[in-house]
């Protein structure tokens, strides 16, 4: 790769200097912040045959380049821009600055809320286990404990469980805000815990303690301050945690030393709290109330109209990344009854999945577009549609839209039954154990229109696209889709002197998981090559094969290795882990070090990983394939794996030529 001259082809395409305001990278992409997106030549750098994608993620344009050359790229790009180079962390900040309030609001809202989801989704699913087999679920009206008495105690414990998570939203989500806002987030948690103190009355029971005139006060300077508490509140959280973050960070300028140390937390807390009780709270709980309560007459109003709506455009939703505020929402719904976000949602997943899958039978067998599309598929029944979407169906136009007139159709369905979600989950195919008991059935019923409507009408276009000659995909032309494959790229055989050694062992104990289903664009996407992924569970990371440290990274979140083989390998230790600088990483090789398998690459903690909210899902991608025949995934029963473990095999294109020629003569013979 000529590094200086795909820099100055990256920055012609990007609008030139003075249309980027930050630019960093980390170990596979160029993160870029631009003033005018439209300046912005995709068609130039989609043509281009170094770079190896695009995407935009969180006003970041990122641009692929891959590991050993983006830093070299990112070097020239800031020399021959004239700009001085930026850590991500300070892009991320800059790229959070863009755009307006509404924008901005909502980026805010997913910085605090995607970290705690999975909380919330375990709250969620254990409350969804307890509608099924506790009382009054599917196993009727004394559940499970009237079949098998002994099942009581634990099923009460499910329970308790799964309420926990809500119960105490007030101080998981404090805790979360504080860390967005920039203040204390332990500063964040005591307020939250404040706000859910056993001597206040139950949220869930304010409105009734209320309507009947006993709720107890406090007698704060004359004023009469309910002595109310906030159960599963979300709204009143957030703005009296960013007081706390004002009022704070104001303490932090004007105390210095010993003194701010003792005094600016003491003065934070109380300040915050009696602005808390006083007004911010019952101001804030009101609006939340309003919200709620209009969402719900704005739906229930407009009966099977606003389902159709809300269906249509929630994939667009998805793709502008504003479903990242429904949580909130979707939180307060299911105190007034359930869930029909949750629901809708379900349908929007499932009508993109469905029409990948559409996608997947409809292409070539040795397309990358059909493999991409066949992961993409499943990935979205489960519930994690942005592969499909960013993939494949929103790059091909016309599956994406098919997907969004289904969801139409069954959303107006979920309103005209009443589907609703008592608790959160996975919204796909199995996305029913969060439904109401009762409407399990209608759900489904839904959920086949949705399937059935979408990938019916994409198997029948694309069908009709074919007989008259056009691509399906709208930027490749037809003959280049149809032969998009490994076997028709000209690639340089394998390094002289390779062994035959063309095994990968999973550089760390955990359970395996498709590659499509890494929530990361660029790599479910494969842009950066076929692989696999790992779900760490302890242990080191270790090399999976014999052979040579190309990439080191500092921060010791990634490394690029070759092997005696030729394989070049990406392991990248957990999902925008570039961020930590470092942290909870312990490298123990540098570039240039030779290893053989299971040697210690790095020591790392998963659990403060975990703790920062960080995804450790670990994916190791052959960023050469085009070297060779075939990179496949060998079968397993379990997903468990260990150190020891084959996760790729890679077959050596001369054996392979070797082999289809031999059979061949003996064919002929």
């Amino acid at each position: 790769m000529q590094h200086k001259q795909v820099a100055k082809d990256v920055l012609a395409a990007l609008g030139g200097p003075k249309n980027i305001q930050a630019a960093a990278h980390c170990a596979t992409r160029l993160r870029i912040v631009t003033i005018d997106k439209t300046a912005i030549d995709q068609q130039a750098l989609d043509a281009n045959p170094d770079v190896k994608g695009t995407f935009e993620a969180g006003g970041q344009f990122q641009i692929i380049i891959g590991p050993g050359d983006v830093d070299k790229v990112y070097d020239a790009l800031i020399s021959e821009a004239g700009i001085t180079g930026a850590t991500k962390d300070e892009v991320k900040q800059v790229a959070g600055q863009q755009g307006n309030w509404a924008v901005r609001f909502i980026k805010t809202l997913a910085d605090i809320f995607v970290p705690i989801l999975p909380a919330l989704i375990a709250g969620g699913l254990l409350m969804a286990l307890h509608n099924i087999i506790g009382p009054g679920g599917l196993l009727g009206k004394d559940g499970l404990p009237g079949i098998w008495p002994a099942t009581a105690g634990i099923i009460d414990l499910v329970n308790m469980l799964a309420a926990a998570a809500f119960t105490f939203l007030p101080i998981i989500a404090a805790f979360s805000a504080a860390k967005r806002f920039g203040a204390n987030p332990y500063l964040g948690a005591t307020i939250g815990a404040a706000m859910v103190m056993p001597q206040l009355v139950n949220g869930y029971n304010v409105a009734a303690t209320v309507q009947a005139g006993k709720m107890p006060f406090w007698d704060v300077f004359g004023l009469h301050v309910a002595q109310a508490g906030y159960q599963g509140s979300v709204i009143p959280v957030l703005a009296v945690v960013y007081l706390m973050s004002v009022v704070e960070k104001l303490f932090h300028k004007l105390l210095r030393g010993t003194i701010d140390f003792l005094f600016t937390p003491m003065i934070t807390i109380l300040i915050t709290g009696l602005a808390t009780f006083i007004f911010v709270g019952p101001i804030m709980r009101t609006v939340s109330d309003a919200l709620t309560n209009g969402i719900l007459w704005l739906y229930s109003s407009t009966g099977i109209f606003g389902g159709a709506v809300f269906g249509f455009f929630y994939s667009l939703i998805v793709v502008t990344g504003l479903h990242q505020s429904f949580p909130p929402v979707e939180l307060a719904l299911f105190e007034k009854g359930g869930s029909f976000i949750f629901a809708t949602a379900s349908m929007a997943n499932v009508a993109q999945g469905a029409a990948c899958l559409a996608v997947f039978l409809l292409m070539k067998k040795k397309s990358k577009l059909r493999a991409l599309a066949g992961g993409s598929s499943f990935s979205a029944l489960l519930g994690i549609t942005e592969p499909a979407i960013f993939g494949v169906t929103l790059r091909m136009r016309f599956p994406f839209f098919i997907g969004m007139c289904a969801t139409a159709v069954s959303g107006a369905l979920i309103s005209y039954f009443h589907v609703v979600a008592t608790a959160l989950g996975a919204a796909g195919l199995l996305g029913f154990v969060s439904i109401k008991t009762q409407r399990i059935p209608e759900f489904f019923l839904c959920m086949v229109v949705s399937f059935v409507l979408s990938f019916g009408a994409t198997y029948a276009y694309g069908k009709y696209r074919l007989h008259k000659g056009l691509p399906l995909d709208p930027d490749t032309p037809l003959a280049s889709a149809e032969n998009d494959s490994t076997d028709s790229i000209n690639a340089p055989e394998p390094i002289p002197g390779a062994t035959t050694d063309f095994d990968v062992t999973s550089p760390v104990n955990g359970d395996i998981m498709a590659l499509p289903d890494v929530h990361d664009a660029s790599f479910a996407q494969g842009l950066l090559g076929p692989g696999v992924a790992v779900a760490p569970r302890e242990g080191d990371v270790v090399s999976p094969v014999d052979g040579v440290v190309r990439v080191a990274f500092p921060t010791g979140h990634a490394y690029g290795l070759q092997s005696a083989s030729g394989i070049e390998l990406l392991i990248h230790i957990g999902l925008d882990t570039v961020t930590l600088n470092g942290k909870y990483f312990e490298p123990q090789v540098k570039a240039g070090d030779f290893v053989r398998r299971g040697d210690v690459l790095a020591h790392v903690d998963w659990e403060g990983l975990k703790s920062e909210g960080f995804d450790i899902t670990t994916p190791i991608v052959v960023t050469n394939a085009a070297m060779f025949a075939d990179v496949t995934v060998p079968q397993r029963e379990k997903p468990a794996i260990s150190t020891q473990d084959v996760v790729l095999s890679v077959e050596n294109k001369l054996v392979a030529e070797s082999t289809a020629a031999s059979e061949a003569q003996q064919q002929q013979a």
